[in-house]
């Protein structure tokens, strides 16, 4: 009993929890894989066949080498270790996760390593390390089964002509043959005579001798991955020498699993395997966590770029799929990406091995790591994915990637790349980058067969390839040839005499240098190669951590700490605003936006604060630890304000030292374990047997030696760190309901971190589905939440519900996650996968469905009408049909959109922009025939209820106003359609006159467009009263938000005197109707004389939303000028209404005010700053206020003066008084803006526009204060003796302090650059 205590007191401080043997039962004999049993039950109901027919297990048309056998565990030391459960289906399945496989000495049979990895729910890992060999099969039972399954098979593939390769192709699926095992590649080579090639792949008991795979398998608390590999190695080793090895083989594995420690941080140890002493070392706390996998190989198969792209996908959470045939490779890859993502951690779905009876689980709509053994000659494009839309899809043996649509790239991606190929080159490695994304290689370079065994990175072994990365076999031929050569020798010897060096050949020979020495300070080659990996490894992940070191240099600063105590944190985690995104990325360098505003939504970004928050409680997680001492570190050395971010590309400047802390720790060995000894074993047993793994004694495996000194020091540490944990826990929160509530806070993906690998019965696989309906509804539910939130700004502020302010940029980011969480909705329980997109693809159909019908009933009784939506002037506006089919065909007239990605999400935008998502999605969910054909039973767009809710949370989007699909396709050509509505009176609306108009919007203008005259149309409003307009349909590219219309006319014919109440343009594809009203006359002689004005636009609510929306509706655009102020002021102050001089002097401040808050807003939520200058309540209107007050402008039998006639007299004063000289005297200053106002004033006036006084009132209004000249042109008006004729004593422009006054709050618009639209200035020369 005390041995046992001993095992599991010292389990966290040993260097192996368990040793397994896994292979064949003798005593049950061959049974067919269950497990592929079951993957051809999933596949058989995928394709829709009966399920029960294919669930057989027995194929009969596959040879009996090639089918899958159940493996078991044969053997285990220890039984169990208390902290480590021993999880016994998941060990055999990823010890073999293509089952036992038979082969025959025709056949390779060279031994394979690979590792794996097990994700415990809390996330912790275990890792395994395998060595598999063949073992030559003794049982008589087995062969003469295997004898009697050839013959069946033979029977069954008659007539004997058809060749046993047939078998391959009769898999039905293409799916089925990624499954199949992959023994198939193992053929001899090419090279082999004819009848030994007829002999691989065949058996016969009489002739053949019969082999099958056994794997001894490490399980380890830590990923020592090359010392794993070496023992296991030397183990095997020991099995096939021709001579016994010096001890029995259970003295050494006794030995690392009791009597090697786990090295202590900071520390190497030294053990002892069969043969050869293993070293191994452990980062310290302050250094980056241990990662033993050799990255550069990683690098060597994907190129330097590929890696880049594929570690950018890994960190914005995309679906990333590794492809090989190699085991070992996609182990290395996926954890060579995963230990680059330091201080984050991927916290989804993690399983770089994926056995072939789970991969159902490629159905899952979340973010993935999986890694997917492929079989030779099976091509990419049988891989039938469920869905594609966001995924990221790594072809490591043909070393390319296929990347999902529009991805952000990762900041200074260019100088990145700069950096990590000078570290590679530094260490011999051509840093080529890859072969690049979305294109297929050559079918020349052929991947390395898994069967040959390899040195960890032995680069020129790798296939000679140069996209790989690799010091090119051309490079080293030019070296062999330089040192066989006596001549070229000579001459290289005689140019370094005379100081000249060929730098080119001194490169290539430091390199193969670098690569080659041996037996430095009497290292072995193998010692040499451990050393340079590890060195490489360190400072290629130093440059990785040291990109996030600058780029969160600041985090800090923005994490908000809001609760008092662990546990209401915990408790209202949900609701709790934890970082400000919005002030952290106005603080960062332009080019590094896009990246980050994806990056910051993240789950591994949204954990690592919350372990940020956590750490106020308890003790630092240790990453974030070492990433914060990081950070102090940079800010002593480096001071810098957090204002001043510069995109300026920073290079790691530690990359020696901590190459430094590895070599010394390799060097100088610190601890040595003990060496293997004798055990007390029974005589006679653990007898040597060449080529075969002998029978353990169990008895003294199952137990630890019990006076083992420092596993009772370890068992002291642990009970010291127990109490600890027992009292904080006491003292913050039951640690149960603490888990309980991270789960919940950090949402889906952590409790599917890997699939259970041990009951996969379908019931299971339904619950599992399950859980990704319930995770993807509530996504929903929070992504909906978050863009309302930052949308609605103040109100939600005042609300609780963070901060207001949203960028563009967050707003794109938002949107495209909900295109993203839409598209893996689609995808989820698909049966048949057509296309890239599964929400394009089900709106096809639909389509389809949908015209057929039309056509079936062509007489135009449209199944579903559908609706018309009505702008608020519905009497002008003809009706914009609405429906599904006709946004789909707007999104297919789009050239510009080349793919189906593509195409759905311009459909989610355009939807979203017209509020009519939700609407959309249900109307295309009703037809339920169609989605049952399309779905399976436990598809999320098959659950009723959460459909509903689902339904719901987009409706709740309607509440506010998107431009997300106007402001993102800025080149697409738009119509639009512009209705001129005259004032009522039918003889007003009539004009002989040729009326043109000229359409801007923040991206541009129409250009002046000529209305043909025969497009007068006549209405009738409800009381049948006859109402004429113009209207026309004009195609330009889009012009974004609308902003002015510029609307004139000839002054042609008898009639040329028009009464134009407001202009109408309608947005034809998302239906926005913008009025510009207008309310005055054009034409000579009437008004003000105009013959065109500028009016300014406001967005009209449609009629059914004005009551539904109205309580929760984004604060409205700045409203344009209503049309009493434009039925000339100077009209209406002869009618009585006159504001008084406080109020003129309010509607002034808050002018400025507007101007002054539009510029302190960031630049991409602006809006339109004409609104602000020339619109209701705007700059001119003020001024034009204040100008009027005390003017006289009816006079008794004349016509009106206005406001501009008092301009120019004063300026025809100023110009006369100077030609008299009176001006002379008058300080040098002053005679200049004398000179700058007559100037502006004549430009204004000689233009050739017909703009009508004030027209030209508000234009010297704009210029002046585009280059500030207005406060200094106030004081010459008020100064020149014309301004007692016109203006009243009791004036406020005769008032010097209320002109002061106005001087003062003019001046403050001087910080800010003032640039005007171009329809406000045009024909200006100034």
């Amino acid at each position: 009993m005390s041995g046992s205590s001993a095992v599991s007191g010292a389990a966290p401080c040993r260097f192996a929890h368990y040793f397994v043997i896994c292979g064949i039962d003798t005593e049950t004999g061959l049974e067919p894989d269950e497990l592929a049993a079951l993957y051809q039950w999933l596949e058989a109901d995928r394709q829709g066949r009966d399920p029960d027919t294919a669930a057989t297990g027995e194929n009969f048309e596959q040879s009996p080498l090639k089918r899958t056998f159940k493996s078991k565990v044969l053997a285990r030391y220890p039984e169990n270790v208390e902290w480590n459960p021993f999880d016994q289906d998941a060990v055999n399945m990823l010890c073999m996760p293509k089952g036992l496989s038979f082969r025959t000495q025709a056949d390779q049979r060279d031994p394979q390593f690979h590792s794996f990895i097990i994700t415990k729910e809390d996330g912790s890992r275990t890792y395994g390390f395998v060595h598999t060999f063949y073992e030559e099969v003794t049982s008589p039972q087995i062969c003469s089964a295997m004898q009697t399954l050839y013959q069946m098979h033979n029977a069954s593939t008659n007539p004997p002509s058809s060749s046993s390769s047939s078998a391959s192709s009769s898999s039905s699926s293409s799916m089925d043959s990624l499954a199949s095992s992959l023994d198939e590649t193992d053929s001899p080579t090419s090279s082999s005579s004819s009848s030994s090639s007829r002999r691989a792949g065949v058996y016969d008991s009489s002739r053949d001798t019969l082999y099958v795979s056994k794997a001894l398998c490490l399980i380890t608390p830590m990923p020592f991955m090359l010392a794993c590999r070496r023992f296991l190695s030397q183990l095997h080793r020991a099995v096939t020498a021709a001579t016994a090895p010096p001890l029995p083989l259970e003295s050494y594995i006794h030995n690392i699993l009791y009597e090697v420690p786990l090295p202590a941080p900071g520390r190497s140890l030294k053990f002892h395997g069969v043969y050869e002493p293993i070293v191994c070392q452990r980062p310290g706390l302050g250094e980056l966590p241990l990662a033993d996998f050799p990255l550069a190989e990683a690098f060597s198969l994907l190129g330097v770029e590929n890696l880049v792209q594929v570690f950018t996908c890994t960190l914005l959470e995309m679906q990333i799929l590794l492809y090989s045939q190699d085991f070992q490779r996609l182990m290395t890859v996926a954890e060579g990406i995963t230990t680059l993502l330091f201080p984050f951690q991927w916290q989804h779905v993690y399983v770089p091995i994926l056995p072939a009876s789970l991969l159902h689980f490629l159905d899952a709509p979340v973010p993935y790591l999986m890694g997917l053994q492929s079989k030779e000659g099976t091509d990419r494009s049988k891989l039938e994915l469920p869905q594609e839309a966001n995924l990221c899809f790594v072809d490591i043996d043909k070393h390319y990637i296929e990347l999902p649509e529009d991805f952000p790239h990762f900041p200074n991606k260019a100088e990145f790349i700069q950096e990590l190929s000078e570290v590679l080159l530094s260490f011999g490695i051509s840093a080529n980058t890859g072969a690049p994304p979305r294109t297929r290689t050559s079918p020349g370079s052929t991947p390395s067969t898994p069967g040959r065994e390899r040195k960890t990175v032995a680069f020129r072994q790798l296939e000679d390839d140069g996209r790989n990365g690799n010091l090119a076999g051309e490079e080293l031929a030019v070296l062999e040839l330089l040192q066989g050569n006596a001549t070229l020798e000579r001459l290289q010897a005689l140019t370094k005499r005379t100081g000249v060096t060929v730098a080119r050949v001194v490169a290539l020979r430091a390199g193969v240098k670098a690569q080659g020495t041996e037996g430095q300070g009497g290292r072995t080659a193998a010692e040499e190669e451990e050393l340079r990996n590890a060195k490489l490894n360190i400072q290629l992940r130093e440059v990785f951590a040291s990109r996030f070191t600058t780029m969160f240099a600041d985090y800090e600063a923005f994490v908000i700490q809001s609760a008092p105590d662990l546990e209401s944190w915990l408790t209202n985690r949900e609701q709790m605003h934890n970082f400000d995104k919005a002030s952290f990325l106005s603080d960062q360098p332009e080019p590094y936006l896009p990246f980050l505003s994806h990056f910051i939504e993240t789950q591994m970004f949204a954990t690592f604060i919350d372990n940020k928050i956590m750490s106020q409680w308890e003790e630092k997680e240790p990453l974030l630890r070492v990433f914060d001492s990081r950070i102090d570190k940079a800010r002593l050395y480096n001071v810098r304000a957090p204002s001043l971010r510069s995109s300026s590309y920073q290079r790691c400047s530690i990359l020696k030292e901590s190459a430094q802390a590895i070599e010394q720790r390799l060097m100088k060995i610190d601890h040595t374990a003990i060496h293997p000894h004798l055990l007390d074993m029974k005589i006679g047993q653990g007898k040597y047997e060449q080529g075969f793994f002998p029978k353990l004694q169990a008895d003294v495996l199952n137990t630890g030696p019990p006076n083992n000194k420092w596993a009772h020091r370890t068992a002291t540490a642990q009970r010291r760190k127990d109490r600890h944990r027992q009292q904080t826990e006491h003292l913050n929160l039951d640690n149960d309901l603490k888990e309980k509530y991270m789960q919940e806070a950090r949402g889906l993906g952590k409790n599917l971190r890997q699939p259970k690998l041990s009951d996969l019965s379908p019931a299971v696989i339904a619950q599992t589905n399950w859980k990704f309906v319930e995770g993807l509804l509530k996504e929903c539910r929070m992504k909906t939440k978050r863009m309302l939130v930052e949308k609605m700004g103040r109100e939600a502020v005042e609300l609780g519900h963070g901060e207001a302010n949203i960028t563009g940029l967050e707003e794109n980011t938002l949107i495209a996650s909900l295109c993203d969480l839409l598209e893996r909705i689609w995808s989820h329980g698909l049966q048949v996968k057509q296309g890239k997109s599964a929400l394009w693809s089900h709106l096809l159909h639909y389509q389809a469905r949908e015209e057929k019908l039309e056509q079936q009933q062509a007489e135009s009784a449209v199944p579903h009408v559908p609706e018309r939506r009505k702008s608020d002037c519905s009497i002008a506006m003809p009706f914009l049909h609405v429906s599904l089919i006709q946004d789909m065909r707007h999104i297919q007239s789009m050239s510009e959109i080349k793919t189906d990605v593509g195409r759905a999400r311009g459909w989610i935008r355009l939807s979203l922009e017209k509020k009519l998502l939700s609407q959309h999605l249900k109307q295309l969910l009703s037809r339920q025939a169609l989605t049952k054909k399309l779905y399976k039973r436990y598809a999320f767009l098959r659950c009723e209820e959460e459909k509903e809710q689902f339904l719901f949370h987009l409706l709740s989007l309607n509440a506010v106003d998107y431009f997300c699909f106007t402001s993102v396709f800025t080149t697409i050509m738009i119509p639009y359609r512009v209705v001129i509505i005259p004032i009522k009176k039918l003889s007003n609306a009539m004009t002989t006159s040729n009326p043109w108009v000229c359409v801007s919007g923040e991206l541009g203008d129409s250009g002046i467009m000529k209305i043909p005259k025969n497009v007068l149309e006549m209405t009738f409003d409800s009381a049948f009263r006859p109402h004429t307009h113009i209207s026309a349909l004009f195609k330009c590219q889009n012009l974004g938000k609308l902003t002015t219309v510029q609307l004139g006319h000839d002054n042609a014919g008898l009639l040329a005197k028009w009464l134009v109440d407001c202009v109408m343009v309608r947005n034809e594809i998302t239906g926005h109707t913008y009025r510009f009203p207008c309310g005055r006359w054009l034409g000579k002689g009437v008004d003000d004389g105009s013959l065109e004005r500028v009016l300014i636009g406001e967005l009209v609510v449609p009629s059914g939303e004005e009551d539904s929306g109205r309580a929760c509706r984004t604060p409205p655009l700045q409203r344009s000028p209503s049309q009493t102020r434009r039925i000339s002021i100077t009209a209406l102050s002869g009618r009585g209404y006159k504001p008084t001089s406080a109020q003129i002097q309010e509607a002034i401040g808050e002018a400025v005010n507007n101007i002054l808050k539009h510029f302190h807003k960031p630049e991409k939520e602006r809006g339109s700053l004409t609104v602000l200058l020339c619109g209701e309540n705007s700059l001119v209107a003020a001024l034009e206020q204040f100008f009027h007050h005390g003017f006289k402008s009816a006079r008794l039998f004349q016509k009106t003066v206005f406001v501009w006639d008092f301009v120019e007299k004063a300026v025809a004063y100023m110009e006369s008084a100077d030609q008299m000289g009176d001006l002379q005297e008058t300080a040098e200053p002053l005679g200049m803006t004398c000179q700058s106002l007559c100037h502006y004033v004549n430009a204004v006036n000689s233009t050739p526009r017909n703009i009508g006084k004030d027209g030209k009132f508000q234009l010297m209004v704009c210029l002046g204060a585009r280059d500030r000249l207005l406060p200094q042109w106030l004081p010459l008006l008020v100064e020149c003796p014309v301004i007692l004729r016109m203006y009243e004593d009791t004036a406020l422009l005769r008032d010097r302090t209320t002109v002061n006054a106005l001087i003062g709050v003019l001046e403050t618009l001087h910080d800010f650059p003032i640039t005007l639209e171009a329809s406000l200035v045009k024909g200006i020369d100034l």
